[in-house]
């Protein structure tokens, strides 16, 4: 659906063809593809295979029947068809032109477009759902409403994720520090998705929103994988848990008990108070040029973060690819974070 969209976002000659459609209220139903199906389903009409312009689909609207494009719509490939989808197909639209619509995106797979000369609206429908296309300042409010509760999730995402820092560097961690963390990752990934589909559609519209969210969302997917590799039983399966906790129900989020055994980390309210020690994954993360393949041989050299943070340099330098300068470099590194970490907590 998203690239569906993408096509028909304002700035797109596609949508101004279909806007002055609907400015002249005529109507009309255009179908982005053309194959073995559509020409099945496709009766009478003419051939066109000429250049798509805005200003050519709505002269073509104007007669009966649809209009055929190339899946890219750079193409008008016939006109004025009387499009016969099989009547079986089950549909919830009633109006002639809205339910052949339905039916042709499901029988052909190709999205389908309908403009309705009553209703005044542009509908989308593609892979078994319906969108219906609102304006820019319609979007755009919605958009910047959803940004503005982004910006206070990402602001309480920062102070849980200092705190969970703090604790790591006291080894005072436990099953709710992590989960409490975890659901605002969680809270701000799912407002960043829905916010990106805002931005789809908008289009041309969409580039100040889009560089708006790039700046609030910066590091919060590379740090729901750390805290992950850092806390779950097996580091390495995190693309599992990122995977559950995409198809979970936003009622698990805000419970931290179905979010622990979600994680396979906690199986009873107890189980929340369980002390965690962190491997190392996020606070070597925040060390400056340093490879990924250091930091997993630092992480199985030490085996936890509070052996990684009382290593002193020649115990640094005994891990393979660890020289003088790069030991000195995180431990002096780690040291900082360790202090800062500490200082952010109590201020």
């Amino acid at each position: 659906m998203r690239a569906a969209l993408a096509q028909v976002a304002p700035g797109t000659d596609l949508r101004e063809g279909l806007e002055r459609i609907l400015r002249g209220r005529t109507g009309g139903l255009i179908v982005l593809g053309n194959d073995d199906v559509v020409e099945r389903i496709s009766g009478g009409g003419f051939g066109m295979d000429v250049e798509f312009t805005s200003t050519g689909l709505r002269e073509l609207a104007k007669m009966d029947g649809a209009v055929i494009l190339d899946r890219n719509a750079t193409r008008i490939v016939r006109a004025a068809v009387q499009l016969l989808p099989d009547p079986a197909i089950p549909t919830q639209e009633t109006g002639t032109r809205h339910r052949t619509a339905e039916r042709v995106a499901v029988q052909t797979g190709f999205p389908v477009i309908s403009v309705s000369k009553s209703m005044e609206t542009i509908a989308l429908y593609f892979e078994g759902q319906r969108k219906v296309l609102e304006e820019s300042t319609v979007i755009l409010g919605k958009a910047n409403q959803a940004l503005a509760t982004l910006e206070r999730y990402r602001q309480r995402l920062d102070e849980v994720g200092a705190t969970l820092s703090a604790l790591e560097v006291e080894d005072l961690v436990t099953v709710r520090d992590v989960l409490l963390v975890t659901q605002r990752l969680e809270m701000v990934r799912r407002m960043t998705s829905e916010i990106d589909e805002y931005v789809v559609e908008l289009g041309a519209d969409g580039r100040l929103l889009d560089l708006q969210l790039q700046e609030v969302v910066t590091g919060v997917g590379s740090d729901q994988v750390l805290l992950l590799r850092d806390y779950l039983p097996d580091s390495d399966g995190y693309e599992s848990t990122i995977a559950v906790l995409d198809e979970a129900e936003d009622a698990a989020l805000v419970d931290l008990l179905q979010l622990g055994q979600l994680m396979a980390l906690a199986s009873d309210l107890e189980g929340l108070d369980r002390p965690l020690s962190p491997r190392g994954y996020r606070l070597l993360g925040r060390v400056p040029r340093l490879p990924e393949p250091v930091v997993q041989r630092l992480i199985e050299h030490f085996g936890s973060l509070q052996k990684l943070l009382a290593a002193s340099i020649d115990d640094l330098q005994s891990v393979d690819g660890v020289g003088e300068a790069r030991a000195r470099s995180v431990r002096d590194a780690l040291s900082r974070l360790a202090e800062s970490s500490i200082l952010d907590r109590y201020q």
